[in-house]
């Protein structure tokens, strides 16, 4: 599958505007990850583009979060791995590959990375430090929905928090246009 089919089944299947920036957060730190482990960046950001594809029909039903996707995808040319990994993110598969690790971690990264951008007073990703990051991560009242223990996966990927971090800011930041931040 490409791009721009990918884009059209998110356009078409989800309605929230923030849902829509999340996949597409996820898609560019999906695209950072795959280059920094020498993996085909393609087939990485269609993972990050269609993790939450079902969301909107599953958020009453979160078992099926996920599994849904797969099933609408069933007809469509997506491979198998993307397919695990979009399961594996709501451990509805085993969390094994690297790509599966990365989606996993990443996929509540960028709610806590945009949220630091909303809270400075310019709502910049610009001025999302490292600094920054690691001062909310400590706070747990802040972007309550982002599982601090889910983030710290990354140590599977051997890589240390702040270069998951950095990699993930530096992903959004490359398109911040299209997050509006």
């Amino acid at each position: 599958m490409d791009r721009e089919k990918a884009i059209k089944l998110l356009n078409d299947h989800l309605k929230n505007e923030n849902l829509k920036k999340h996949c597409l957060a996820t898609e560019a730190c999906m695209r950072a990850f795959a280059r920094h482990f020498g993996e085909d960046e393609d087939t990485w950001g269609i993972a990050g583009i269609l993790h939450d594809l079902d969301y909107e029909y599953t958020s009453e039903d979160p078992d099926n979060h996920g599994l849904k996707t797969a099933e609408m995808l069933q007809d469509e040319a997506v491979s198998e791995n993307v397919l695990h990994a979009i399961k594996a993110h709501n451990k509805k598969a085993d969390i094994s590959s690297k790509m599966d690790i990365s989606l996993y971690t990443i996929d509540p990264t960028t709610g806590f990375i945009t949220a630091c951008a909303l809270m400075h007073p310019s709502k910049s990703l610009e001025a999302v430090t490292l600094k920054r990051m690691k001062k909310r991560f400590k706070e747990k009242s802040f972007a309550k929905g982002a599982d601090r223990d889910q983030i710290k996966e990354c140590s599977k990927l051997d890589m240390e928090l702040d270069q998951f971090l950095n990699i993930c800011r530096d992903a959004m930041a490359d398109i911040h246009n299209d997050l509006g931040l």
